[in-house]
C-alpha cells in the first residue's frame, strides 16, 4: 500500500512539474511579442507602498542614446555574446576573491532581464539557477532588440519608478523618445541601485558616473554592431 502511494505522490508530482515546465515554455514564447502583465519586483514594490509608475513602449519610441547608454554602464559585450559575459565573469571572481567585503556582480543585460521578468530580487544558488536557464531561453527565443526593449522597460530606475518612459517623465518630464545623451547617461548610472542613486536629485555618484558613462557611449559610437542595434 505505502509502495502505491509513493508512486502515486510522485506521479503526481511529475505531472506537477511538467505543467510548470509547459507554462513557462509558452509565456517565454508569448513574451516574445508581448509585455508582461506584472513583474514579481513590481508587485513587491506596491506591497511596499512605493507606488508603481511604468508605460511600457515600443522599441523604435525609445531613443538611442537611452539604449546605448545602458549598454555603456551595465554590458558593453551585449551584442556579441550569448548570454554571459565569459571574461567579465572571471574577472569578478578574481576581484571578489581579492575583496570579499566588496562584491563585484557580472550580470549581463540578459541576465538582468531573466531577473527582472520572471524571477525575484536577491541572490541563493537556487535563484542563479534559474536565471541561468532563463537567459539562455530568452537568448534562444528573442532576438537582442527584444531583450533590450524589456530591459530598457522593466528595469526598476527610481523607487516605484519602471521603464525608461516613465523614468524620463518622472526626471525630465519628457518622452523617452526625447531624451538627451547626458539625461540617458544619469538614468543608466544609477541602475546598479535606483532606491539608493537617486537622478532627482542628482547625487554624487550619478553625477560621476554619467560622466563615465559618456566616454563609453562616446568609444560604443563606432562599433557597427552597437549601432546596428540601437537604431
Amino acid at each position: 500500500m505505502k509502495t502505491k502511494n509513493s508512486k502515486t505522490f510522485w506521479q503526481r508530482i511529475k505531472k506537477i512539474f511538467l505543467l510548470l515546465f509547459i507554462s513557462q515554455f509558452i509565456y517565454l514564447i508569448i513574451l516574445r511579442w508581448v509585455n508582461p502583465p506584472f513583474t514579481i519586483t513590481q508587485v513587491v514594490s506596491l506591497i511596499k507602498g512605493n507606488g508603481l509608475k511604468r508605460d511600457y513602449v515600443a522599441y523604435n519610441k525609445i531613443n538611442s542614446s537611452a539604449k546605448l547608454a545602458v549598454m555603456a554602464g551595465e554590458d558593453q559585450q551585449f551584442p556579441d555574446h550569448n548570454g554571459f559575459d565569459i571574461n567579465a565573469i572571471k574577472l569578478a571572481v578574481k576581484y571578489n576573491k581579492k575583496h570579499p567585503n566588496k562584491i563585484r556582480g557580472a550580470s549581463t543585460i540578459s541576465q538582468q532581464v531573466a531577473k527582472n521578468v520572471f524571477l525575484w530580487q536577491g541572490g541563493g544558488f537556487f535563484r542563479k539557477g534559474l536565471e541561468v536557464y532563463f537567459t539562455f531561453m530568452i537568448e534562444l527565443l528573442w532576438s537582442k532588440e527584444r531583450i533590450l526593449q524589456m530591459y530598457l522597460n522593466v528595469s526598476e530606475m527610481g523607487e516605484g519608478i519602471f521603464g525608461i518612459q516613465a523614468a524620463s517623465k518622472s526626471y525630465f518630464n519628457k518622452d523617452a523618445s526625447d531624451l538627451t545623451r547626458y539625461e540617458a547617461a544619469q538614468i543608466a548610472a544609477a541602475l546598479p541601485n535606483p532606491i539608493r542613486f537617486t537622478v532627482k536629485p542628482i547625487c554624487k555618484y550619478v553625477a560621476v558616473r554619467s560622466q563615465n558613462i559618456i566616454g563609453q557611449m562616446n568609444n560604443l559610437d563606432g562599433d557597427e554592431d552597437v549601432k546596428s542595434l540601437i537604431k
